[in-house]
């Protein structure tokens, strides 16, 4: 199991390597490791600030740019046709390529929760399907979105997105967006897919690992493959970048599936796109 094809066609690697916060005390070895670790799907955004860091290692990794899938997002406060037009560039720039696999809207609304959300993301997506049209980007999506989000934007524009990435993990799985994303052929991407301290503390979780022999990591992005999800986990260990890849030698048994689906929430990083962030503890993305 490689990839997952999208609705378009695009083939998709099935874990993808997020790059949020790799750049802290770091430099771009973390990115050649990732490389030499397997990984060919990389997970940018302009606001994580290390797209010319990224750009850097890739150049370093020595594995031709058709060989990698590098995604990139456009900013919640960059939204509008121009301004994503421009920050297209500007990542294509730093990244150094010429063209992204994927590009996604980070936000459905700004930072002001007050702004004109539903104008602003049906101009924004004009500007992605124009790149999409010219060959730019080769596939096009959204980041989290929620089902009243994308039926907005399908309702006032003519391609429909083909990826949703959106916070998904044992503890808080979104199973109404999921749901509504499978039913039309959406691709859902899990950023977070390991949650935070208390899911890997989480006591199903380290018996799990135990039953398996496998590490709690390998548990949370195993049960996101198994529910169709595409797990972005990060790293900055070569250990962990590969034990996070090494997950097709086991399978959770169905029962087991069941009590993961059914924890209660915990984890959650206070992040909601409708909503002021709430103060949590170790919030991401």
């Amino acid at each position: 199991m490689d990839t997952f094809v999208l609705a378009n066609q695009v083939k998709i690697p099935v874990i993808g390597f997020g790059t949020y916060k790799t750049q802290d005390g770091q430099d771009s070895g973390i990115i050649r490791q990732a490389v030499e670790a397997g990984y060919r799907h990389l997970d940018m955004a302009a606001s994580y600030g290390n797209e010319a860091f990224v750009g850097q290692g890739l150049r370093e990794c020595g594995v031709a740019r058709e060989e990698l899938f590098l995604t990139s997002k456009v900013w919640r406060d960059d939204l509008g046709y121009d301004s994503t037009l421009r920050e297209f560039k500007k990542s294509c720039k730093n990244l150094g390529t010429d063209y992204l696999d994927l590009y996604l809207m980070h936000w459905p609304r700004p930072t002001d929760l007050n702004a004109d959300w539903e104008n602003l993301d049906i101009e924004t997506w004009r500007a992605l399907e124009e790149l999409y049209r010219g060959g730019k980007v080769r596939a096009i999506g959204v980041s989290n979105f929620l089902p009243h989000h994308l039926d907005h934007l399908m309702e006032h524009t003519s391609i429909m997105p083909v990826v949703n990435q959106i916070e998904f993990h044992p503890g808080y799985i979104q199973k109404a967006t999921v749901d509504y994303c499978r039913n039309l052929g959406i691709q859902v991407e899990a950023w977070s897919p390991m949650g935070r301290g208390r899911v890997m503390e989480e006591p199903l979780l380290r018996h799990l690992a135990g039953k398996y022999q496998v590490s709690v990591a390998q548990i949370c992005i195993r049960f996101a493959l198994q529910c169709g999800v595409i797990p972005l986990p990060k790293s900055s260990s070569p250990e962990r970048m590969g034990q996070n890849l090494d997950v097709f030698s086991f399978a959770i048994e169905q029962e087991d599936m069941y009590r993961l689906l059914t924890l209660p929430q915990i984890g959650w990083s206070g992040l909601h796109p409708d909503r002021e962030r709430v103060a949590v503890q170790e919030a991401g993305n």
